[in-house]
């Protein structure tokens, strides 16, 4: 089978699918604490994600397509492939099969241009891919399906970590929406400026990057706008105006997704058959 592996700055997404990459895939998810791993913590914890246990990786596994923002991590899977004979397929401006007009290609996220690659696959150009995860991030899709940049600010999680750590008296609360922006105390407070204040910000970093990528686009295209990423799923994204798709494992079936049309497979892409929940026409 193929392992897709997404490793972001604090959690690691894998799945696995035929030897093609097709069909419907198992994912599972898992927070990681460390940005330091070994090849062999790493092979341990994939044979706990894949329940194999005593067995050897190769056993079940033919090929890794991978995208990682953790070097220390990349590093680990290159030598855990090598050790098991696997063939590893890395997402990079080389090998995702989408123009890259950026300043700097090589500096391009993996998983962003993974997102830009699934986003025009599965449901066309031009798109906005609001990923919410560590960072938040906007991933732009001109209509040609190029990859042409877009923005990274701090995610909600860590603005939420930031405000406990640097003051003296706001503690760590768990993310939970509030019922109203005024908060009566200091937990619902900080919940209100945190939630609503990313709101405002997606809302207004979406409104904007439409706005710029309808000027060069084609009279008349549809821009299509798609969350992903480890937050998409909380409720409070279906208030961010103009989003149309949550697809919440865009990632992860993007490299599925690579992985057939780049990698050993060499089959066409198949359509994408994971559940998306239409949040707005």
């Amino acid at each position: 089978m193929v392992l897709a592996l997404d490793v972001g700055n604090s959690r690691l997404t894998a799945a696995w699918a035929d030897a093609t990459g097709s069909g419907e895939p198992t994912v599972r998810s898992q927070e990681t604490q460390t940005r330091d791993i070994s090849a062999d913590q790493l092979d341990t914890l994939l044979r706990e994600m894949l329940d194999l246990g005593a067995d050897p990786l190769e056993r079940r596994v033919g090929a890794m397509v991978v995208a990682s923002v953790v070097p220390a991590w990349s590093a680990a899977i290159r030598e855990l492939a090598a050790r098991h004979g696997l063939a590893c397929l890395e997402a990079s401006a080389e090998t995702v099969p989408i123009p890259v007009r950026v300043d700097r290609a090589t500096e391009a996220g993996a998983d962003r241009l993974v997102n830009a690659f699934a986003a025009g696959r599965f449901y066309g150009t031009p798109a906005i891919v609001v990923d919410f995860g560590t960072a938040t991030t906007l991933d732009v899709v001109a209509a040609d399906g190029a990859y042409i940049g877009g923005a990274i600010a701090a995610g909600l999680e860590p603005g939420l970590d930031a405000l406990a750590a640097r003051t003296a008296r706001l503690p760590r609360i768990e993310l939970a929406a509030p019922d109203r922006v005024i908060g009566t105390d200091t937990v619902s407070a900080m919940r209100s400026g945190a939630v609503i204040g990313h709101i405002g910000l997606a809302n207004e970093l979406i409104r904007r990057t439409r706005a710029e990528l309808a000027a060069q686009s084609p009279a008349g295209a549809r821009i299509q706008v798609i969350a992903t990423g480890g937050l998409s799923n909380e409720p409070w994204v279906e208030e961010i105006e103009g989003i149309d798709v949550i697809a919440p494992t865009l990632t992860i079936r993007g490299l599925l997704l690579l992985w057939q049309t780049m990698g050993d497979g060499g089959t066409e892409p198949a359509e994408d058959a994971s559940p998306v929940a239409k949040v707005r026409a």
